[in-house]
Order: structure tokens, then sequence, then C-alpha cells
């Protein structure tokens, strides 16, 4: 008998990074909301250098949504970086488990962390309630000013 494959090998066969993101992309599917997954980079300046952010998915409100397994320090100082940038940019978390701590040594949780920082968050899948917000025309002024189509992969069809 094969072994079995993990969430993040799952995802992979369909074209994402991690099961999580796969997870999210066929609830969208679900729900019938049409998204492009990873489709546009945004800059944003880390001291001293251009750096770049390609979100996981836009939802057609404009707002962000990077999903995440694993919330390490540096994906933390980037995400205040470009929120300090970008202070109209709409960007929000779902965690694997939101009560992951950020550390070992931590009591901070990645939600209490999001509370801190003015991140909304939600668990396993992005909530209908996201999908159901209007369009904010200031939301996808910010996205229109920010994103940049990223040129295709050779040999995909994403």
């Amino acid at each position: 008998m094969p072994a079995k494959k993990s969430a993040a090998q799952v995802g992979a066969l369909h074209g994402f990074r991690s099961g999580l993101e796969d997870v999210n992309a066929r609830f969208l599917a679900e729900w019938k909301v049409t998204v492009q997954y990873e489709e546009y980079d945004m800059t944003y300046t880390k001291p001293a250098r251009i750096a770049k952010y390609t979100p996981d998915f836009i939802l057609p409100n404009g707002i962000v949504v990077e999903t995440k397994g694993r919330f390490l320090t540096d994906d933390r100082q980037k995400h205040i970086l470009i929120k300090q940038q970008y202070p109209k940019l709409d960007l929000r978390f779902v965690f694997s488990n939101p009560n992951t701590r950020i550390s070992k040594q931590s009591k901070t949780t990645y939600a209490m962390w999001c509370d801190t920082h003015g991140f909304l968050h939600a668990a396993k899948v992005i909530p209908q309630e996201w999908l159901a917000e209007p369009n904010d025309p200031e939301r996808l002024e910010a996205l229109s000013q920010i994103l940049r189509k990223k040129p295709a992969k050779k040999g995909t069809s994403k």
C-alpha cells in the first residue's frame, strides 16, 4: 500500500504550496468565487531593499487572504511592513491553527498576534462572511495602485 500523502504533497499536486492553500482554493470554487492563485506580486520596502510579496488569494471584493500553517518571524515582520506601507490594504489571514504559539518561549498565539497588529484572521477556511462583504472602492483602489501581474511560469496554466 502506498504511503499516505501529506496535505502539502496533495496541495503541490494541484499547483499549491500547501494543503491549506489547496483546501481554501477548493472552498472558493465550491462557493463559485473566481480568484486566481498567486497571480499578482506586490512590492514593499524592507529596510535597505525592495522586496516582493505574492499574496495567496485576492477575493473579488479586494480582500487579500494569506493562508498560513507556520507563521514565522520573517512572515510576521513582512506583514507588519506591508501594513505600514499600505495602510488601506485589507490583508487577512487563515491559519491551520490560530491557537499555535508564535514560538516555544512565547504565550502569544497567531490569533493574539493578529489581534494586536490589527489583522483579521480565521481558522482553516476563508469565512463566507468575508466573501459576502461588498466591494470597497478604497480597498480596490489600494490594490490597483500596488499590484502587478506576475509573468506566467513556463509550462503552467495557472
